[in-house]
């Protein structure tokens, strides 16, 4: 049953959701609906009710059951959490990567052990630091190290030309948004970008590299793999960059900014690297890159807690409820490299759609830490934290700039 503003009988009136934009504090409304009522109706971005789960053992029981399903959400018809702005089709990546029978070449691509990427990290680490240094503070730590780090790592994993990177790049801050309406740009953007990328496929420098899109390319003579186009072949390595480069970039940008406004964590790794590896999965933990919340849509009436959710209703993993839940992680928001449940945060997903690259996202982010905190010992905040201007709007929460000096 539902009362005449939308809502069903017996629950509190709709929320609002996103609840906030800034990266360095965490939504004054999490821990009230995670202790009161931990399945909560919201209005979403673009309009529709859903119900967002905060504690963290209803976020895992979604992530974990089959009967939520990631690759609905994007079907006709069906309340979003905000418009699309990549086809509907691509919305389950890695399903359709796995449905292609491509998923090995991939995991492949995503592994940090692949010939020489770990030493290749820490030489495009190095060289970003040097370009900082040689033009002195201050400098905008997510454009000039962040940002061109991800990007560049991802061109060396397709296996494209590092020239490639901005061509790419400049698609990110349309593909990412969370948008009420269709958005103008994003199909100009994605057209532009299958044409380039698909190109790259005929490109002799791509076929003379390791990386991923060189072995695509050469599956085109391979009579078992008839069945994929060019484009679907060139939607793999967009998606790839694209989702991989929001991804790292915009945990290793919040990353910087839990550090930089907690000083006691950020001189306990300095003075310790050997704690970077077990920082990191606190950081993982505890950041607030996330934007919005992992959507799911119920396939069957399920019981989630008290509430009964019906088939077709939309369902949002609120990460930042998860990993800051109490009951799971005692005293949440202490930074604590030695606690022993750490690496059970939900920061990579769970269940079916789990992130296939959480060991490069972990070795790209403590390489990125190992290199700044030594080279950059006194690496602090250049402008108030208050000053930090937050993108709205996004599936990422992130510093417009992250004004820094050493």
């Amino acid at each position: 049953m539902t009362t005449a503003t939308g809502t069903r009988a017996g629950h509190p009136s709709l929320l609002d959701f996103p609840f906030s934009w800034n990266g360095t504090q965490v939504p004054a409304e999490v821990e009230d609906i995670r202790a009161a009522t931990p399945v909560r109706r919201v209005r979403t971005i673009a309009g529709d009710e859903a119900w967002l789960v905060s504690s963290y053992e209803l976020c895992a029981q979604v992530l974990k059951d089959d009967r939520f399903s990631l690759k609905d959400t994007s079907a006709p018809g069906v309340p979003r959490q905000y418009a699309l702005t990549i086809p509907p089709e691509v919305v389950n990546n890695m399903g359709n990567i796995t449905g292609a029978g491509l998923r090995r070449a991939v995991l492949k691509a995503l592994n940090p052990k692949s010939p020489g990427l770990l030493e290749w990290l820490r030489e495009e680490a190095h060289r970003l630091v040097d370009r900082l240094l040689a033009d002195g503070p201050t400098a905008d730590l997510r454009g000039a190290f962040c940002e061109p780090y991800s990007a560049g790592m991802h061109c060396r994993i397709l296996g494209i030309p590092q020239t490639e990177a901005p061509a790419f790049s400049r698609s990110l801050d349309i593909a990412f948004m969370n948008a009420p309406c269709p958005v103008t740009g994003a199909r100009i953007n994605w057209d532009r970008d299958i044409a380039r990328m698909t190109a790259l496929l005929d490109d002799p420098a791509t076929h003379a590299t390791t990386g991923l899109m060189g072995e695509l390319a050469a599956l085109r003579d391979d009579p078992d793999y008839a069945h994929l186009t060019d484009e679907m072949l060139a939607t793999v390595g967009v998606t790839l960059f694209g989702a991989g480069v929001i991804s790292t970039s915009g945990f290793l940008t919040m990353a910087l900014v839990h550090l930089l406004t907690h000083p006691i964590a950020r001189d306990l790794l300095r003075a310790r690297p050997d704690l970077i590896g077990p920082g990191v999965e606190e950081l993982l933990r505890v950041n607030l890159s996330i934007g919005d919340a992992l959507p799911r849509l119920a396939l069957a009436d399920v019981r989630l807690g008290d509430v009964g959710i019906r088939a077709g209703e939309l369902v949002l993993v609120l990460v930042e409820g998860a990993n800051l839940d109490p009951d799971k992680f005692p005293d949440p928001h202490r930074f604590d490299v030695h606690r022993d449940n750490a690496a059970e945060h939900l920061s990579f997903g769970g269940g079916a759609h789990y992130c296939p690259a959480t060991a490069l996202g972990r070795a790209h982010a403590r390489i990125a830490l190992e290199v700044l905190l030594a080279r950059l010992p006194h690496l602090a905040l250049a402008v108030p934290p208050g000053q930090l201007v937050w993108r709205t709007g996004f599936m990422k929460r992130i510093p417009e700039r992250l004004p820094v000096t050493w």
